[in-house]
């Protein structure tokens, strides 16, 4: 089945790999309206009907996205300018929420999603690569949490998740001056993975990483996000005994055996993909 077509990004499958590309360098790959419908619409698109079993983001242009399009929070029909103030502070807690689930689907999508960044990296554009299981970047990147400089306080996803990535002391320093944290800064605290001296380089880097990912067992790959996540959040001794849970019940020597063989053969194994994810009931 094809692919929907979108507005803010494209999006293609090959080799297993799903590659989501931002590609409007003209107004600096903003999020806008239809990019936060849009991208948890992409993520279970590529689940319930292609093969992928890693994604990539990247972008196109000078930057990897300018973040947040200020018309989200300025149409009307979406955030009222007026009314009754209890009435309007619930919808906008509301419009958060929505906002902060758009982006918590890379966490809960089954594939590990793999950011490749150039440029600038800027307000919701870092919440986005915040939940992104790896961040790649070219030597140009910087990072900033911009919405302190604007007067509010960012609110989908950085301020949860950096401090689970890198030193809280520096997130609170990044929070409370909104500077820019430069490649070479962001590698050496374990934020990004590594850093390419292009946007060429870092694509073609991602890629292959990416291509590894997809040639182990999509079972084995899965658990090893839906172990990892679990872990961030509970304590080692709940997350082992929910390691030994997943394990009774998901393991099967199937993929194990199919390794073997593969090795004695000198080949790459070839696994079986998962089954799609699809909406209940659907066909």
């Amino acid at each position: 089945m094809p692919l929907a077509s979108y507005q803010s990004f494209s999006v293609a499958v090959e080799n297993r790999v799903a590659h989501l590309r931002f590609d409007r360098p003209e107004s600096l790959n903003t999020m806008t309206q239809a990019f936060w419908r849009e991208l948890p619409h992409c993520v279970r698109d590529i689940e319930a009907n292609t093969d992928a079993r890693v994604m990539v983001i990247s972008s196109t242009g000078k930057h990897f996205s300018a973040g947040m399009d200020l018309g989200v929070f300025t149409n009307p029909a979406s955030v009222p300018m007026a009314g009754e103030p209890g009435r309007m502070a619930e919808n906008l807690r509301r419009v958060v929420l929505q906002l902060q689930a758009t982006l918590s689907s890379l966490e809960e999508v089954r594939l590990p999603v793999l950011a490749a960044i150039q440029g600038g990296c800027i307000g919701g554009a870092l919440d986005l690569v915040c939940a992104a299981d790896s961040r790649y970047c070219s030597a140009d990147a910087y990072f900033t949490i911009k919405e302190t400089e604007l007067g509010m306080t960012a609110d989908v996803g950085t301020l949860q998740r950096m401090p689970k990535l890198m030193p809280e002391g520096i997130v609170r320093e990044l929070a409370y001056t909104g500077r820019q944290l430069s490649a070479q800064e962001a590698q050496a605290l374990g934020f990004v993975n590594q850093v390419y001296e292009t946007p060429e380089a870092l694509l073609d880097g991602v890629m292959a990483i990416a291509a590894q990912i997809a040639a182990n067992s999509p079972l084995a790959v899965s658990g090893c996000k839906e172990m990892l996540n679990y872990s961030r959040d509970h304590s080692v001794a709940d997350s082992l005994k929910y390691m030994a849970t997943w394990q009774a019940g998901m393991f099967r020597p199937t993929d194990m055996m199919n390794t073997l063989q593969a090795k004695a053969r000198q080949e790459q194994a070839e696994y079986d993909d998962l089954f799609p994810v699809r909406d209940l009931f659907s066909e």
